[in-house]
């Protein structure tokens, strides 16, 4: 974990006024999943993109059981910023615990539900952000980057199996 800790101390050095506020709006974005429900919300509205629509749905279902309430709790990993004290946080501390990374995990369920449906551009997009919201969580010092890591290996597997359950 020294090796995790370093390089997050290391991020730390990167801040700069606006680099904190664009990296807090950023985080928001994935906060419950937000612009990944919503964005479903709009595919399932559209008779074009409703079946995207409806893998995202299933993947994110599908993420949230198997992250937020399997793996978080099973790994029940204290938090970086719990164990450098010293840090100063730029948003509020969460009451869960690290392991992985939930928005990072959403992020990667909706990106690969896209890319599995068929969303040839929207995808890229999608990409574009998650990989942001990724950098954000360590960036905030609110994960680890084996959190992050775990979190795009479990979105990917929940965006894999939201596609298999609803396209296959």
């Amino acid at each position: 974990m020294n090796i995790e800790l370093s390089i997050l101390d290391w991020i730390q050095t990167l801040h700069t006024p606006f680099l904190d506020k664009i990296m807090v709006f950023i985080t928001r974005l994935g906060d419950a999943g937000i612009i990944w429900i919503v964005l479903s919300i709009v595919l399932l509205l559209i008779p074009k993109t409703r079946k995207s629509g409806a893998v995202m749905v299933v993947a994110l279902v599908v993420d949230v059981l198997l992250c937020n309430i399997v793996l978080k709790n099973l790994v029940a990993r204290t938090r970086p910023y719990d164990v450098n004290t010293g840090v100063h946080l730029l948003v509020a501390k969460l009451h869960d615990y690290s392991f992985p990374s939930g928005h990072t995990a959403a992020s990667f369920a909706s990106v690969t539900a896209l890319y599995l449906a068929g969303e040839k551009k929207l995808w890229k997009f999608a990409l574009v952000l998650a990989c942001l919201i990724a950098i954000s969580r360590l960036y905030l010092y609110v994960h680890y980057p084996t959190d992050v890591l775990g979190g795009i290996l479990f979105g990917v597997i929940s965006g894999y199996l939201g596609y298999r359950k609803v396209l296959k």
